[in-house]
């Protein structure tokens, strides 16, 4: 036992730590990182080299700092969109200064503590988000994929796709093209399916290797990437730049990008630490690193970047189990880059849209509709929306409506409210259960409308059954039975539930009043013994009697017979249960004015109470 600790020590870090377990994810994060650092930089509108840059900033810079463990970053095809957007409207310099200000604000929000914040959103949302970048993912690069430009937004890219299948094929060397990109989609789908071994190599690094391959053979001429010199892209920001920052459509995409960010990286993080069981992500210290990450690819002029699901899974799946598996991923980002930049230029465009096509599937989902939709259809709407605004509109308009759609959704389940009203003999009777907030006022008011339109002397609101009453309904309720009481014709009886508010304000109250110290007992004298007491007059009983008015009733009081409890049942159960209210308990209140012709007395009124 004692061997074999001592031997993970010397191969590792630390106990339990293998370096060369270490070495090898980080090589193969590294092989999965290369292409889509590329791909998405290109398919950006930005030069390919700030991907790398982005890449390397995320392995040396956020691989380093505590939050998350195993999540790998860098530039993300979710980002695709939005920074192509945003490279055309403000020009490529400003980019820079939009995501330095991004990183501020995301370490900003972290030393708030904020950062669980965005574990607060639906799912419905989070996989309609994922779902509207993928769509829009997979018909841009479906243009690159054969040599050709997109038209442009995604609704354009998603109607001209037939005509741009058509002119694919006219043309031999974007039909070559072409058929390298839908080898690449291919391959990214089967080669989970290949055995032994090989199965662990990368399926882009093979695809990059047979379009290079191809793409070497004479008479082929498609597409491949030029990069440029890695330092010399690298552009700081100046005050021309700082001086744009008064562009209010500057500060939205500050904010857009500060949000969308932060939220796909915590995603990411919930998901990831679903793939092992090492330790959880910090997710405040996590937002502090990404923040700390794009403001340095800010100064750089580099992309934005987030957690990736791609390499943070291949980095999982390689058996790494600490930190420094994606910081070495960055070094090897950092020296490729600098030491073999050629190599990049053979790399065929079509296959690096290819395996973005790839990524966008993954990210639609489609197997995701048919299950939400059998699980929960009001979270499938939920869902749908979403997608269907991020396609139509933008990323962070998509989800700003899906998630107002699911707080509605949410709002409108949790104010389920079930009123009865019915006529029985000479009583309206309202029963109220569940939870009547604002949403349900229309239907409260037409039940009290219905029960004060009865005609009938008597009116009973039974309100035991809600568990939560708010202040529009419950204002709503207080004002119907005060004119009715008001107008001195009918008899109203208010059965209320012992809330929470009402039970706090009472405690309030009462630690406000000094409790008054008790008086010594006087000795019995035959004066005041119980023969002795003058029997009170009916008037005096009545006086004290209109005193209980919107008072809780005294046990004492004769109770309610069992087939008189409320629907929860609480009134009964206070008078014969083992708890019985206290002074704070706000159990009913009654209209307690007498009907003319009934006699002042005890026995008239327990008649009159049981109806």
């Amino acid at each position: 036992m004692f061997k074999g600790r001592g031997k993970r020590k010397a191969g590792g870090t630390g106990q339990g730590v293998d370096l060369g377990t270490e070495i090898t994810a980080s090589l193969v994060v590294f092989l999965v990182a290369l292409p889509l650092c590329i791909g998405v930089a290109v398919a950006s509108g930005t030069p390919a080299e700030l991907g790398i840059i982005s890449g390397v900033v995320g392995g040396l810079v956020v691989g380093m700092t505590r939050g998350s463990t195993l999540q790998v970053s860098g530039p993300a095809a979710g980002l695709t969109a939005l920074v192509a957007e945003t490279v055309e409207a403000h020009g490529i310099a400003m980019l820079g200064v939009i995501v330095l200000m991004s990183g501020l604000l995301q370490i900003g929000l972290g030393m708030i503590r904020l950062g669980r914040m965005f574990q607060a959103i639906s799912i419905a949302v989070v996989q309609g988000m994922l779902a509207g970048i993928g769509l829009p993912l997979m018909f841009s690069q479906s243009y690159p994929l054969a040599d050709a430009a997109a038209p442009g937004t995604a609704i354009e890219n998603i109607l001209g796709f037939p005509a741009h299948v058509l002119d694919t094929f006219t043309n031999a060397q974007t039909a070559i093209a072409a058929l390298l990109g839908i080898a690449t989609v291919v391959l990214s789908f089967v080669w989970k399916k290949v055995p032994g071994p090989v199965r662990k190599i990368p399926a882009a690094l093979v695809a990059v290797a047979i379009g290079i391959l191809v793409a070497a053979l004479p008479g082929v001429e498609v597409k491949t990437l030029q990069v440029g010199d890695l330092l010399a892209s690298v552009q700081f920001p100046g005050p021309e730049q700082f001086a744009g920052l008064a562009d209010p459509a500057v500060l939205t995409a500050v904010f857009t990008f500060t949000v969308i960010a932060s939220a796909e990286s915590l995603f990411t993080a919930a998901a990831v630490d679903r793939m092992h069981d090492g330790p959880r992500t910090r997710y405040n210290s996590e937002l502090i690193a990404q923040g700390a990450g794009n403001t340095v690819c800010g100064i750089l002029g580099a992309l934005p970047m987030t957690a990736v699901v791609a390499r943070s899974s291949a980095n999982v799946q390689a058996g790494a189990k600490t930190r420094l598996s994606r910081t070495l991923h960055g070094l090897w980002l950092l020296g490729f880059a600098l030491l073999l930049p050629s190599v990049l230029a053979l790399i065929p465009i079509s296959v690096l849209a290819g395996v973005l096509v790839h990524s966008g599937w993954k990210l639609l989902g489609p197997e995701q509709f048919p299950k939400m939709w059998r699980q929960d259809r009001g979270e499938f709407v939920v869902m749908t929306i979403t997608m269907g605004v991020i396609v139509a509109t933008a990323l962070l308009e998509g989800v700003l409506v899906g998630l107002a759609a699911g707080i509605v959704l949410a709002a409108l389940r949790m104010s389920q409210t079930s009123v009865e009203h019915r006529v029985e003999g000479d009583t309206a009777k309202l029963v109220m259960t569940g939870n009547a907030t604002f949403l349900r006022l229309p239907k409260v008011i037409d039940a009290l409308e219905a029960v004060g339109s009865a005609g009938t002397p008597r009116i009973r609101l039974d309100l035991m059954g809600v568990t939560h009453l708010d202040h529009a309904c419950r204002s709503q309720i207080e004002e119907f039975v005060e004119q009715k009481r008001a107008s001195q014709t009918v008899r109203v009886e208010l059965l209320l539930p012992d809330l929470p508010a009402a039970k706090q304000k009472q405690k309030q109250k009462q630690k406000q009043k000094q409790k008054p110290k008790r008086k010594p007992r006087p000795e019995s004298t035959p004066d005041s013994s119980p023969e002795s007491r003058p029997t009170p007059s009916p008037e005096s009983r009545s006086e004290s009697w209109s005193g209980l008015r919107r008072q809780p009733v005294s046990p004492s009081w004769p109770p309610p017979q069992p087939h008189e409890r409320s629907s929860s049942g609480a009134l009964y159960d206070a008078f014969y249960g083992p708890s019985q209210p206290g002074p704070s308990a706000e159990w009913y209140y009654l209209d307690t004015r007498p009907f003319e012709g009934l006699q002042d007395s005890e026995e008239a009124r327990w008649r009159d109470y049981r109806g």
